[in-house]
């Protein structure tokens, strides 16, 4: 994509470092061109991107609101207080930690608060939708910890309670964990509550995925039953990258902040902490709940659409923003099918399958939902999706499809770079 002069002069980056002015505006046209169906990305909004830009980058701010190691955090203090004002009211929490960088920060963080490194953790196993801070012997999760994983029912692929009670019980562990990167069902807090109570455990909601749908009022809200609830502030909730730790007790709120600062990261990131405060706004606002559920309903379309077109789906649908399905019965492996798929403009992910070795595939409709793509657009996805599966059409023809469908659903209308989108 060649830069325009007339961009240069009016763009500081293009005008220093057209290099990487044309890799950024590369990728603004990938993101535009293509069909972006990971279920963990989504387009932030310009005011999201303009905070993340501003000068509050330039500020080092180790420490909390009023408490800070650094000088002249007056501005940014006020910043940070907007941001865990939002947070607490937007998910009902007693108390907010808005500094961890990621979710898997924020996950550290609340293991960091709630356990000593030996202690007995039950969490879902990974080849069942588990993270990798969730037991993975390459993460410090499964390193400095002693995980035991429960998992799905191979047929209906829900959660299975009895296993999860039974473990319990038998285990005794010092904190359960609920929560999943490819689990497409509500999770029942209230059941993890029970069972937690009953062995005297501490409960932690990884609820990354599915916060952003909390915040619009599309799935349950873990934080009533959980004793820390972790997540991320990008996905649906369509804030920056980044992670937060959310608590309903006042009683955790110190143990939290000292886990996050000074245990396990240093200066806060003040340019991500406003451009949260930014997305906590947007998402208390009407039209976020309307746009939530219509993640949801785009979700269910798409479910029953791939369905239809032979993909075994998990669960035989789904709750939220994520699907998992099966490509087996087109005659091609998970792998195998998201390196066609994305050749042909459709980007999303493999993902363990709770039967066996096999890996399907996992897609969200977070950002193409963002993007205003609807009912119809979902069936002509799955449509386009199972074409290139089967190798029904050509993957360049599907290609030029794609390039066609998303041109009519701009992330960013009416601009000529990274942060247009409204």
């Amino acid at each position: 994509m060649p830069v325009s002069p007339t961009l240069v002069e009016a763009d500081p980056l293009r005008r220093q470092d057209p290099e990487l002015a044309e890799i950024l505006l590369g990728e603004l046209a990938r993101q535009s061109t293509s069909l972006q169906l990971i279920a963990a990305e989504n387009f932030s909004s310009r005011a999201v991107l303009a905070a993340l830009g501003s000068p509050l980058a330039n500020k080092y701010a180790e420490g909390y609101p009023g408490a800070r190691h650094h000088g002249g955090c007056e501005i940014v203090d006020v910043a940070e207080r907007l941001a865990v004002d939002r947070a607490k009211a937007l998910f009902g929490a007693a108390h907010a930690n808005v500094q961890s960088h990621s979710g898997s920060s924020a996950v550290l963080a609340a293991y960091a608060a709630l356990l000593r490194p030996g202690d007995t953790v039950l969490a879902l196993g990974l080849p069942h939708g588990g993270h990798l801070t969730h037991g993975s012997p390459a993460n410090f999760s499964g390193r400095w910890f002693d995980f035991v994983g429960y998992g799905v029912d191979p047929e209906s692929g829900l959660v299975d309670h009895d296993q999860v009670r039974a473990l319990a019980r038998g285990r005794r562990p010092k904190a359960i964990v609920c929560g999943s990167i490819a689990y497409p069902r509500h999770i029942d807090y209230a059941f993890f509550r029970e069972v937690a109570d009953e062995v005297g455990a501490y409960l932690i909601a990884d609820a990354a995925h599915p916060i952003g749908l909390v915040a619009g009022g599309a799935a349950p809200n873990p934080v009533p039953y959980a004793d820390v609830v972790c997540a991320t502030t990008h996905k649906v909730l369509r804030g920056p990258r980044g992670g937060m730790l959310l608590c309903g007790s006042p009683e955790l709120a110190e143990r939290l902040d000292r886990a996050v600062f000074p245990f396990t990261q240093g200066g806060a990131q003040m340019n991500t902490i406003a451009a949260k405060a930014v997305a906590f706004g947007e998402a208390a606002t009407p039209a976020f709940a309307v746009y939530a559920h219509q993640v949801v309903a785009n979700a269910r379309v798409l479910a029953a659409a791939l369905a239809e077109q032979g993909l075994a789906v998990t669960t035989g649908g789904t709750d939220t923003h994520l699907i998992t399905a099966d490509p087996a019965p087109l005659g091609v492996d998970g792998r195998t099918a998201r390196g066609r798929l994305a050749a042909a403009g459709l980007v999303l992910d493999s993902c363990a399958l709770p039967h066996g070795d096999a890996r399907g595939l996992r897609l969200g409709t977070a950002a193409v939902t963002t993007q205003g793509m609807g009912a119809a657009e979902m069936e002509r996805i799955a449509v386009l999706l199972a074409e290139v599966l089967r190798g029904a059409q050509d993957r360049g023809r599907v290609r030029e499809e794609v390039r066609e469908l998303t041109g009519g659903f701009p992330p960013y209308p009416g601009g000529d770079g990274v942060g247009a989108a409204s």
